[in-house]
């Protein structure tokens, strides 16, 4: 049988996390999407794990909605919408919350849920040839459950473009929107996630998680004397922590901290 979500764990760390219905273009259904916030919550809670690469399988990304799920839901009330659309905004929730790193490996086209997704992510690195899309609105219907996301990562003018227009917008437009942060040619694609990989193996766990925690609260919120004491309590914080104590003893005694992998 089929696995819809396959993921596997390399020796440092490294969760990748693969959609695996390639030949539906891996659109997810509600089943899809419970496994897949199941998984990332165990990768989450396991101490092992350093970072999350988040991918697929076949030529696309993630093509949103499936169809067959999407006619199910047709004959449904509006209690039974909200809560499948409960799945999918905990399954956003859960890999934006996400504590380790995320990174998006985009090697084709993301549409709806899919750029909801890597909208999610920290780093999302994209193929050349990738296309990118919020359909809704050609169904009679509006992407929601992405909105937030998607409003982050390229502004509301922007949002407000792409979700009424449907238009399609290729890598180079979704680099410059700050939907994905870099494209490279497909054939480059590994190499790409994996030298983003290198790169955060190289810091401290905590110190990144304490990071991203640090920009959800700052996000949207003006330079008050308020967000400023934020940033200090915070400084004051992570150097006292165990890891930040170990960071500064390796920097003084000019040695790698005890993050950093040894072979």
């Amino acid at each position: 049988m089929l696995h819809p979500i396959l993921h596997s764990v390399d020796d440092q760390g490294i969760a990748t996390l693969r959609l695996n219905r390639a030949e539906l273009h891996n659109a997810l259904d509600d089943t899809m999407i419970v496994q897949l916030t199941s998984t990332l919550e165990t990768l989450i809670a396991d101490a092992r794990i350093r970072a999350i690469v988040l991918a697929a399988e076949g030529i696309s990304f993630c093509a949103g909605h499936d169809s067959a799920w999407m006619q199910r839901m047709a004959g449904f009330g509006q209690e039974e919408i909200k809560q499948h659309a409960r799945l999918l905004a905990t399954l956003l929730g859960t890999l934006d919350n996400c504590p380790k790193p995320t990174i998006a490996r985009v090697q084709g086209s993301a549409f709806g849920i899919g750029a909801g997704l890597l909208a999610c992510c920290d780093v999302a690195i994209g193929a050349s040839e990738a296309l990118f899309c919020f359909s809704d609105v050609k169904l009679g219907m509006i992407p929601a459950s992405v909105a937030p996301y998607v409003m982050r990562a390229i502004g509301e003018r922007a949002t407000r473009r792409y979700f009424i227009t449907a238009e399609r917008f290729n890598a180079g437009k979704a680099k410059r929107l700050g939907l994905i942060h870099l494209v490279v040619e497909h054939e480059e694609l590994d190499m790409a996630v994996a030298q983003m990989c290198r790169q955060v193996l190289l810091n401290g766990p905590q110190a990144m998680a304490e990071a991203k925690q640090l920009v959800r609260e700052l996000g949207g919120r003006a330079i008050t004397a308020d967000a400023i004491e934020t940033t200090i309590a915070r400084i004051a914080q992570v150097h006292a922590s165990t890891e930040g104590q170990e960071g500064v003893a390796a920097f003084i005694e000019q040695r790698a901290p005890s993050w950093i992998h040894r072979e």
